[in-house]
């Protein structure tokens, strides 16, 4: 017994310094990864011009703040719209699942990361055997042999010299961060749908407003109409004229009631939470100020300001470090399982007995797959090529929803701004045709016609003014805007590069720490 203590004592040691070589050596193994190189930019340097565009915008961008470094408490200057979007942020519905989205992932990343490392087990096992006598000897009785084991191993770990564990950890390691992305992407879209749905809900009620003031002149004028009607100084038709501009502004009456409850059953969903019965006052729709001015910045700042731009890449990385993992399959696998412990026929001297131990090193070369690593291999290729499409198709996207913002931006101002002269020209011939009327100069046509006119292009002016503050919304979206509440905060995601943030939330993940 003394002898074989002695010979477990002499060759154990080995062992260990097999473990403590063949470990660290998988944890710093080579990769077959390609190198990562980022795509040319799809799309020009510089934003489109014309006459759509104001002239010297992009000049006067670079020294301004970047439109993504603008807090959305900056940008949105109605109290109002400022409160229910801190409401939006804390219980819309769609947010939290991107939100949990990023935990899962998170939880992904670590589950990956954990097969790098041996996974230790201890366990402890009693196994009877009876042995007939027979089997002993002739005349000799049946035997019951107990058999007592406790110890700790671990089993198939896979040495990575190859770099395959390593690419997959890598490739879950990007898809946390597109996921990362896809939830700043979700809150900067929450923050322009409840942005544009609060000024489509305000321009409902300027409408609504307009059809009451106008049934209220269309009533007293019918009543006018019916007491010349009487004298006999209207037609009949002159009646029906009145009525239609009154059965008009009826309709509309109803038309934007109906439209300002489904707007704020909108808001509603939205913001996650009926709306707060003590909401600021909204600012008159007249007023242009909801939204401050936006600098565009240059193409090549999306790259770091739009967070789908970001995913699209993050996912681009995923792909190239599949590349990796599929080609680690061509090439050998080796794993160990090792155990340690103590073995005794008997419990009472189980911890008292000799040391056992087990060591198997395996080594696997693939010589015949049917072609399926090669198939693997080929579609992780073909997959990184549909990621770097998707990539570019993303920057083309970003680019065109900017162009149209700044083409927006110009017209809109022009268009608002001669629809006001032409409201005022109205207003003006409507109430000359009215002079003209009572002083006996021209009949009530005229009258009728301007009015009609004006009902029309105040509910036009009202839209246009719509158009041109959604549209700015839309362009701080477009530019990555709406990540951040301040200005000073939102500066740290806007400047870095994915880079940075990838190592970031790596130094996170290595922590072990997550978001409960």
């Amino acid at each position: 017994m003394s002898h074989m203590k002695a010979q477990q004592t002499r060759t154990f040691p080995p062992l260990l310094r097999i473990a403590t070589v063949a470990i660290p050596l998988a944890l710093t193994a080579c990769t077959l990864e390609p190198t990562y190189e980022r795509p040319d930019q799809p799309v020009p340097n510089a934003w489109p011009t014309g006459a759509a565009y104001v002239q010297g915008t992009g000049v006067q961008a670079q020294a301004q703040t970047p439109a993504a470094s603008l807090g959305w408490e900056d940008f949105f200057t109605d109290p109002g719209l400022r409160r229910l979007i801190e409401l939006a942020l804390a219980n819309n519905r769609d947010l939290r699942m991107a939100t949990l989205a990023i935990d899962q992932a998170r939880a992904q990343y670590r589950i990956q990361r954990a097969a790098q490392f041996p996974s230790l087990d201890a366990n402890a096992s009693m196994v009877a055997t009876r042995i007939p006598g027979a089997l002993i000897g002739q005349g000799a009785q049946s035997s019951v042999i107990h058999a007592y084991a406790a110890g700790v191993g671990f089993n198939a770990f896979e040495l990575d010299v190859f770099g395959r564990v390593r690419s997959l950890k890598h490739e879950a390691l990007e898809q946390y961060l597109a996921v990362q992305e896809v939830q700043r992407s979700a809150q900067i879209s929450l923050v322009a749908e409840v942005a544009s749905a609060y000024l489509t809900l305000q321009a409902d009620r300027a409408l609504l407003k307009i059809s009451q003031d106008t049934l209220k002149v269309q009533q007293d004028t019918v009543q006018m109409v019916e007491r010349s009607k009487r004298a006999g100084g209207m037609a009949q038709i002159d009646m029906h004229r009145a009525q239609t501009q009154l059965e008009t502004a009826r309709v509309g009456v109803e038309q934007y009631t109906r439209q300002v409850a489904q707007d704020e059953n909108a808001l509603t969903l939205l913001v996650g939470t009926q709306l707060p019965a003590d909401l600021p006052a909204p600012q008159p729709f007249e007023n242009t100020s909801f939204v401050a001015e936006l600098p565009p910045g240059l193409p090549s700042a999306l790259l770091e300001q739009r967070p789908d731009i970001m995913a699209a890449e993050h996912r681009l990385k995923a792909a190239n470090a599949d590349i990796g993992a599929a080609r680690a399959a061509f090439f050998p696998s080796i794993s160990l399982t090792a155990a340690i412990g103590v073995a005794s026929t008997a419990l009472a001297g189980l911890f008292s007995s000799g040391m056992a131990w087990a060591f198997a090193p395996q080594i696997t070369m693939p010589i015949f797959h049917g072609g399926a690593n090669q198939a693997r291999l080929d579609a992780s290729k073909v997959q990184k090529d549909i990621n770097v499409a998707a990539y570019e198709k993303t920057i083309q996207q970003a680019f065109r929803e900017v162009a149209d913002g700044l083409a927006a931006r110009g017209t809109y101002d022009r268009q608002a701004a001669a629809q006001e002269t032409l409201s005022r020209e109205i207003e003006e011939t409507r109430r000359l045709s009215e002079m003209r009327f009572r002083n006996g100069v021209d009949n009530y046509f005229p009258v009728f016609d301007a009015q009609r006119q004006l009902y029309s292009a105040q509910q036009t002016l009202v839209t246009i003014r719509l158009a041109r503050l959604t549209s700015r919304v839309d362009l701080y979206k477009a530019l990555g805007g709406g990540w951040s509440q301040h200005t000073a905060m939102a500066e740290a995601p806007a400047a870095q590069s994915a880079a940075p943030g990838a190592q970031a939330a790596s130094a996170s993940l290595r922590t072990g720490t997550a978001s409960r």
